[in-house]
Parts: C-alpha cells; sequence; structure tokens
C-alpha cells in the first residue's frame, strides 16, 4: 500500500512537515481498490493467499499521535532529513524520533508497525495479520 514519508514532505510538497492534501486523496483512493484487487485474487483462486499491507494506516497511527507512541518528533529525521532539518548531524535520542532518515522509519517506529502487521486488525492487513498466518501454517491449514 501507499503513504507519506519524509522523503514526499521535503521533496514535493510543504515546507511544514505535512503531506500534501493531493497525496493523502490518491493514497485514499489506490489502497482500497488494491484490497479489493486482492479480495479478487483470494476468491478465483478459493483461498487467502494474497494479503495486503496498510503501511499507510501503520504510519498514519503515530505520525497523527505521536506521543501516545512515545515520540516527540515526526517532522524531522534522527539523521537530519526532515522537512524542517537540513544538516546532516545524527540525534543522540533516536527513540523519540519516527523517522531514522528521508524514507525510513526508526527502529521504534518499524516495531510499532510490525506490530500491527502481526496482531493487529484487518485494517492493517487484510484479509488476515501475520500471526494469524502463521498459526494457520503451523497448523497445515
Amino acid at each position: 500500500m501507499v503513504n507519506c514519508r519524509i522523503h514526499s514532505w521535503r521533496s514535493t510538497y510543504s515546507d511544514d512537515g505535512e503531506c500534501a492534501s493531493e497525496l493523502n486523496r490518491a493514497v485514499d483512493l489506490f489502497n482500497p481498490q488494491l484490497v479489493e484487487a486482492v479480495r479478487g485474487l483470494n476468491r478465483d483462486l478459493g483461498a487467502d493467499v494474497f494479503v495486503a499491507a496498510n503501511t499507510y494506516r501503520a504510519n498514519f497511527d503515530y505520525l497523527a499521535n505521536p506521543h501516545n507512541y512515545g515520540f516527540t518528533n515526526v517532522k524531522e529525521a534522527c539523521c537530519g532529513q526532515g522537512a524542517v532539518q537540513r544538516d546532516r548531524a545524527v540525534r543522540a535520542d533516536r527513540e523519540v524520533y519516527a523517522f531514522w532518515d528521508a524514507f525510513h522509519p526508526t527502529e521504534r517506529a518499524n516495531r510499532i508497525i510490525v506490530g500491527q502487521f502481526m496482531h493487529g486488525r484487518t485494517d492493517y492487513m487484510h484479509p488476515l495479520n501475520l500471526s494469524t498466518i502463521l498459526a494457520m501454517d503451523q497448523e497445515g491449514l
């Protein structure tokens, strides 16, 4: 699925670190169509073979409510490539940053994303989360 990253903020969109409304609208149109395509493929095959991971939703949760996830900075990258910050210095407290660089979430953010994919609802992973898939695999289903 598609989502917004610091690189998009910095190179294409607003200087204040917000995702552009055009990008959000495009994502809102594309992601549900991808889920429908996955549903159709699975229906045609008669089994849940394909899954869609909603990275936009997983990222949006901590970007929209950073303090709920322990972040104090979601607009600047830990290594200095954010929407406002232009230097290249690596920050000492990486745990408070959501992004390592212009593209990659920090370890803390990745743990949140993986947690949603492993145990989250179907709005994160459709039609099944990874823990369900792994349990089914162990049972030989």
